[in-house]
């Protein structure tokens, strides 16, 4: 009888000196801890899900266990793989190796310069706010005074109708008591 196999693993494969290598996970944390690194080889594109039907196969029977072939070739996925890599003939200059030539990067494309105005549009708003606000306060500050002045001459109007009006009552009491009224 066949062990059933868990639908939510996923085959990962790497490449990991001279060999090709993958294991069955739940993730890809998961797959790197099967690798024993801590390193995120996913994030680096040196690490990938793979569909390769010989891979999957060999991965789900084995999950959780990184299993290896020599690169380049189509020999089973094992534990511990047999064979050495074959060495080409002529061997290369070693910065060839390590620092492939690269065709020569095209020039950036020059960007056209950001349009401007409606940052220009914006400002110009900005300031039209501020000085409609320091043309509202002004006009605010004169209505205020002539307030202030209004007020003044009104109060000086009520002390002197006040006063006035004081004094009749003061006469005309005087006049009450005199002709024999009581308070």
């Amino acid at each position: 009888m066949k062990k059933a196999v868990d639908p939510k693993l996923k085959v990962f494969s790497a490449q990991m000196g001279f060999y090709d290598s993958v294991v069955a996970a739940r993730s890809q944390t998961a797959a790197l801890e099967a690798w024993g690194t801590r390193q995120n080889l996913f994030a680096s594109g040196q690490a990938r899900q793979t569909d390769d039907a010989q891979a999957v196969e060999a991965a789900r029977a084995q999950p959780g266990v990184p299993l290896r072939r020599l690169i380049g070739t189509t020999n089973p996925f094992e534990l511990k793989p047999r064979g050495l890599p074959e060495i080409p003939d002529a061997p290369r200059k070693w910065a060839e190796d390590v620092h492939p030539q690269k065709p020569p990067a095209k020039p950036p494309r020059k960007k056209k310069p950001a349009d401007r105005r409606p940052l220009d549009k914006a400002e110009a708003a900005l300031r039209q706010v501020d000085e409609d606000r320091k043309r509202e306060e002004a006009e605010l500050r004169r209505r205020q005074d002539e307030l202030d002045a209004e007020r003044e001459a009104s109060q000086a109007r009520y002390v002197e109708q006040r006063k006035q009006a004081t004094g009749a009552v003061v006469e005309a009491r005087t006049a009450y008591r005199k002709a024999g009224g009581t308070d």
